[in-house]
């Protein structure tokens, strides 16, 4: 009897002790080498100070106070023995990257830049928080001594909020923010301008927001694209340009990257329904009530239009300090170029034989402005002119025109063959293929497995074009999201697979071991009120 005791006593403490080696970090480290011992923080533990790593050492010991009541000292002085914990700049390391070494003695971290002591810090804290033993008595909080060398797989790690149907207002953008940097993404895709709703001041067209921020009702229910009831009530919300240069900041703090996105020529309706002289029809039109794709696209052969889209482009560029300019370019419906006769002489003239070739045409035009402004352009993958809806004629969508090599192209439908003959010819690939990454989709047709299994790089790509895929974006788009509610219960926890996918080499996930790590990061989210779905 005391045999078995012993046996079944045994083997639970080595249960308990591999569990106890288990490392729970999302985004998953892509390297991690376990050691003996352990380091304790304590009340005489030092954190060395330099002008380089102030802010970062200042975030660590804030982290310490308000998390765990811990407080430690600092010390300008460089050469401690033990005891002691480091930030250190390391030249030969990329931007991301980072080194984080606990031994029994110190805690060293390296980087080249406050991005990889950053991104290191959001490591350190998942490592304190999940897997450290805490005595809130003593003070104490020990870590198990390990290396961690880490760098992201892809440049492009994002994230994008849909405000242009529902306005959620700076909070909750703070709040995602917060939430990204935490996961290490580090671009904040703001799409904040569609047919129901033009969210930010633009001071030289004051009507965009005084009309096309404002609709009178909403289409609702359970039929969505297809349902005939609506809200009755008003819906409306912009950013002002001083709100917009306050969240910029905040999340450049986070070490994040906004993109604005500025659809162009479709998905117009609001600014159309602002300006009139705008669309192709130059007819006086409401701020769509129902979803979908609007009523009017911009005429892009007048050069009034043209002039109002560099006019707003110049007005967001002094704003937002990202290289990449999004322009949608998506779902634009050639019926309204085909029946405007002005639109019809102006591609005779320009040897335009097709629709798709008039929107290649004008895409590289705004490309070329953006270039002219030191700015890069990215878009949906329609703007190659290719054929993606049921709406499309196909002869429509021939093009000869060759979109400017300098374009990013934002995979999110089609066969995969039109990613990896994009990347084959070139073009850089953000791959958002929608029914892997489309966060409005239900969690039953995109589950957090199927999510976490996505693998931005197409499968038959050449190893040779692999570089060309930059990145992965998820996108939160908010026409049956109306509350912020029900935004989180999109979100959360799904954002942390794309956040993995987006850092964590592919040979290093692992959904089970994911699994048991993000649910760690539920006491997170429930202790900031985020309703998160489940699983």
């Amino acid at each position: 009897m005391k045999s078995i005791l012993f046996f079944c006593t045994f083997i639970l403490l080595n249960i308990y002790s591999i569990k106890a080696q288990e490392i729970h970090i999302i985004p998953k480290p892509n390297k991690i080498i376990k050691k003996e011992g352990s380091f304790t923080i304590d009340k005489e533990t030092q954190i060395v100070i330099s002008d380089d790593n102030r802010k970062t050492a200042s975030s660590l010991i804030n982290f310490l106070s308000q998390d765990f009541n811990m407080t430690i000292k600092e010390t300008a002085y460089q050469n401690l023995k033990t005891n002691f914990i480091h930030f250190k700049t390391d030249e030969n390391l990329s931007n991301e990257e980072y080194d984080l070494s606990i031994s029994n003695d110190n805690i060293i971290v390296c980087a080249k830049s406050e991005t990889g002591w950053f991104y290191a810090l959001q490591t350190f804290k998942q490592l304190c928080s999940y897997n450290a033993s805490y005595s809130k008595y003593e003070k104490t909080l020990t870590l198990k001594s390990l290396d961690i060398k880490d760098n992201p797989r892809f440049k492009w790690r994002a994230f994008m909020l849909d405000e242009a149907r529902y306005f959620k207002g700076m909070e909750q953008v703070k709040l995602l923010l917060d939430e990204m940097a935490f996961l290490k993404m580090n671009i904040f895709h703001w799409h904040l301008v569609d047919d129901q709703g033009w969210r930010i001041e633009i001071k030289k067209y004051p009507r965009l927001t005084e009309i096309g921020s404002k609709r009178k009702s909403t289409q609702v229910g359970p039929l969505q694209w297809d349902s005939p009831i609506q809200s009755g009530e008003p819906h409306e919300g912009f950013y002002t340009q001083e709100q917009i240069k306050e969240i910029i900041a905040y999340a450049k703090e986070r070490h994040i990257t906004i993109v604005p996105e500025i659809e162009m020529p479709g998905h117009s309706t609001a600014a159309i329904a602002a300006y009139n002289w705008l669309g192709t029809s130059k007819k006086q039109i409401e701020v769509p009530i129902k979803f979908g794709v609007g009523k009017d696209v911009y005429d892009v052969t007048d050069p009034r239009v043209y002039r109002f889209l560099t006019d707003v482009l110049d007005e967001v560029m002094a704003l937002f300090p990202s290289q990449v300019i999004h322009i949608g370019g998506d779902e634009v419906k050639y019926n309204h170029w085909k029946s405007s006769a002005s639109v019809q002489q102006y591609m005779r003239e320009n040897n335009l034989a097709t629709p798709a070739d008039l929107q290649v045409y004008f895409t590289n035009s705004i490309s070329k402005y953006l270039q002219s402004k030191g700015r890069r352009m990215m878009g949906w993958n329609e703007i190659l002119g290719s054929k993606l809806h049921f709406y499309q004629d196909e002869k429509d969508t021939k093009t000869t025109q060759k979109l400017a090599k300098e374009s990013i192209i934002h995979f999110w439908k089609g066969d995969v063959e039109l990613a990896t003959t994009a990347a084959s010819n070139g073009y850089e690939i953000v791959n958002s293929l929608h029914n892997f990454t489309y966060l409005d989709y239900s969690y039953k047709n995109l589950s957090i497995s199927k999510g976490y299994s996505f693998d931005p790089i197409p499968k038959g790509l050449d190893k040779k074009y692999h570089n060309k895929v930059i990145g992965i974006g998820c996108q939160m788009w908010g026409e049956w999201i109306p509350t912020v509610g029900e935004m989180h219960y999109k979100v959360f926890p799904r954002i942390a697979a794309y956040a993995e996918i987006g850092w964590t080499e592919k040979q290093h996930k692992d959904f089970k071991r994911f699994e048991k790590s993000f649910k760690l990061l539920q006491s997170r989210w429930k202790k900031k009120e985020i309703y998160y779905a489940p699983h």
